[in-house]
């Protein structure tokens, strides 16, 4: 799939989008606007905007979009980057998206003021007009706590050492699929969706930002040697995820808890992250993982099912696919 040929396919939409982010994000101050002008040259692939869009087109069954719309995909970009500067300085990243991190340029307070600069924005976009639904505000409300929630959960398991499937769920749910659902329910919303179409927005969204999470973990494991990226970041946060827990799942009981042990000492002990890569790929946990990625891939595009046939359903269902195949 060609993400390009996406945003090209949505057209004024899209352009839209992008205007509304610059315009929120001007300032009179130039350091803030130079500051924001730069992470925006870099802003990845932006599919929490783009599957917001094409939800709202298809529970139209293809029609027009509405500002409310455009307005709402929008705030799910600013909301994203801002949970990113905030997520930079919690994990002590230097680089996002192959540049330099703001934290590393500019120091943590900068890149939490920044985010929370981002965030208000986002909420600004939502709040414009009077016409704001307040299911939409509820929405957004719940994804902000969501974040929070889950960035607590994953410090508290962190330092115990003791995460389990069903936390790790919680955790990704939390910090990705949360945002994901927001984006598609409130352009559903916006459409002035169907009870049957806002639940289908919800499966689809909540099934891919699980699989979203799962593949990156993935990636943290095994895909990233081709790009020349370290594997096992994760690890040196003592963050235990799918593959490594998959990995448990194949073990003894005494090999998952020597290897705890080691993710417990990684702090002083950086170099035991390859005993522990091997150690993955040893008990087939990566199989483990890519089995699960499919299954949330697989229910991401069942719950199209219930909307028109209409391009847009399509390439909401090769975003799904795009999510399990990706290599960053």
């Amino acid at each position: 799939m060609d993400i390009r040929s996406i945003k090209e396919f949505l057209g004024h939409d899209w352009t839209s989008v992008q205007e509304n982010i610059y315009a929120s994000l001007e300032s009179d101050i130039e350091l803030l606007n130079l500051t924001n002008r730069s992470i925006l040259s870099h802003s990845g692939k932006q599919m929490r905007p783009m599957m917001a869009l094409l939800m709202a087109k298809a529970c139209k069954g293809g029609g027009d979009v509405s500002e409310s719309a455009v307005r709402y995909a929008s705030a799910a970009e600013l909301l994203h980057n801002a949970t990113l500067l905030h997520d930079d300085v919690a994990d002590d990243s230097d680089q996002r998206r192959g540049v330099p991190t703001v934290r590393s340029l500019m120091g943590p307070s900068v890149s939490v003021l920044l985010g929370d600069y981002w965030l208000v924005k986002a909420m600004e976009l939502i709040l414009k007009d009077a016409q704001s639904d307040i299911k939409v505000i509820r929405i957004f409300s719940k994804t902000l706590s969501d974040l929070a929630e889950g960035e607590m959960l994953q410090l508290q398991k962190a330092q115990k050492g003791d995460t389990d499937e069903a936390d790790y769920l919680r955790i990704i749910y939390s910090k990705t699929a949360s945002l994901f659902e927001a984006a598609c329910v409130s352009a559903a919303v916006s459409s002035d969706a169907s009870e049957e179409y806002e639940q289908a927005a919800r499966d689809y969204a909540v099934s891919l930002g699980l699989a979203f999470q799962i593949k990156d973990d993935i990636l943290d494991y095994a895909g990233t040697e081709s790009v020349g990226k370290p594997l096992g970041v994760d690890i040196l946060e003592q963050k235990m995820t799918l593959p490594l827990l998959g990995a448990f799942a194949n073990a003894s009981a005494q090999e998952e808890e020597h290897v705890r042990k080691l993710i417990g000492n990684i702090v002083d002990h950086p170099e035991n992250r390859e005993e522990i890569v091997k150690f993955v790929k040893s008990h087939s946990g990566l199989e483990y993982a890519a089995r699960k990625l499919d299954h949330y891939v697989g229910q991401a595009v069942k719950a199209l099912e219930v909307f028109p046939h209409t391009r847009e359903r399509d390439m909401l269902a090769e975003l799904a696919y795009f999510t399990a195949e990706r290599v960053l």
